[in-house]
């Protein structure tokens, strides 16, 4: 059994702040402690599906410029696909029709969730996605990603708030709760002598009862992305296959995923631009 895992930081045992775990700078004091925990919540997962019978497991590291995991720190024999900036399926780059199963660790709840401990959706700047109507932050877009070479989700590990957002999203998925939020940069956090057990039955379960089935979007897509400031709309409204549709909102009808999710991730790179611009 192949599995793939994609890996986020902000649903991480035992983090509520940016300060923690937004990237290896002066800033964020206990980075070296949110890397660790990383691999942490990441090895129980891979303990899991080896429990479970998987023969081989890809990971993403797909957080910030996606170089937070050691290789040297994780459970051995599996790869890691490190970096940023190339390939067209995201955080979820690196999976393809091959695999049996995908899981999401350490993600978090989409833009505006309440209780969400750094909930947002991809940047800062992103208000919120919406896709056939129904709005769509990580876990989704991840979700979907996998969906459209077949390969099912089958479990989640986040907080409360993010594993909510997954079982409401995806019937049948199973989740691992690291920590429960009280406000965006406050949670009531789990040991991660608690966690990585639950993670690791969590993971287990979830591929041997394989109760969830590949998550799709129905065709064509309707998407429209919903920025905090109109110059980062601005930017992205100058995509050849992106329409203006107001002040703070770009978007467009898509014939697949493929192409809208290479649309949401291209007005992402656009709005940074934007936001340049002030300076």
């Amino acid at each position: 059994m192949r599995v793939y895992i994609s890996v986020d930081i902000e649903g991480i045992t035992g983090l509520v702040s940016w300060s923690q775990c937004s990237r290896p700078d002066g800033k964020s004091f206990d980075y070296a402690f949110a890397r660790r925990m990383m691999s942490h919540d990441l090895n129980a997962a891979i303990r899991g599906a080896r429990r479970a019978g998987a023969t081989e497991i890809v990971i993403k590291d797909s957080h910030g410029n996606s170089k937070n995991l050691l290789i040297e720190d994780l459970e051995p024999g599996v790869e890691l696909i490190s970096g940023h900036g190339a390939g067209r399926d995201g955080m979820m780059q690196g999976i393809n029709a091959t695999f049996d199963a995908a899981l999401l660790v350490g993600y978090h709840a989409r833009a505006g969730a309440l209780g969400g401990i750094m909930e947002h959706t991809i940047t800062g700047g992103i208000h919120r996605i919406i896709i056939n109507g129904q709005e769509i932050g990580e876990i989704g877009l991840s979700a979907a990603a996998a969906g459209q070479y077949g390969v099912p989700l089958l479990a989640v590990t986040s907080d409360l708030a993010g594993c909510q957002e997954a079982s409401k999203l995806i019937p049948g998925l199973k989740t691992a709760i690291t920590k429960e939020g009280i406000g965006r940069y406050m949670g009531q956090l789990k040991h991660p002598s608690e966690t990585g057990p639950l993670i690791e039955e969590t993971v287990t379960r979830a591929l041997e009862e394989k109760s969830a089935a590949p998550f799709a979007f129905s065709t064509p897509l309707q998407l429209s992305i919903e920025f905090n400031r109109a110059e980062e709309a601005d930017m992205s409204a100058k995509l050849s296959n992106v329409e203006r549709l107001d002040g703070y909102t770009v978007g467009g009808t898509y014939p697949n995923f493929p192409a809208a999710h290479q649309a949401i991730w291209n007005c992402v790179a656009m709005s940074f631009e934007g936001i340049g611009a002030q300076h």
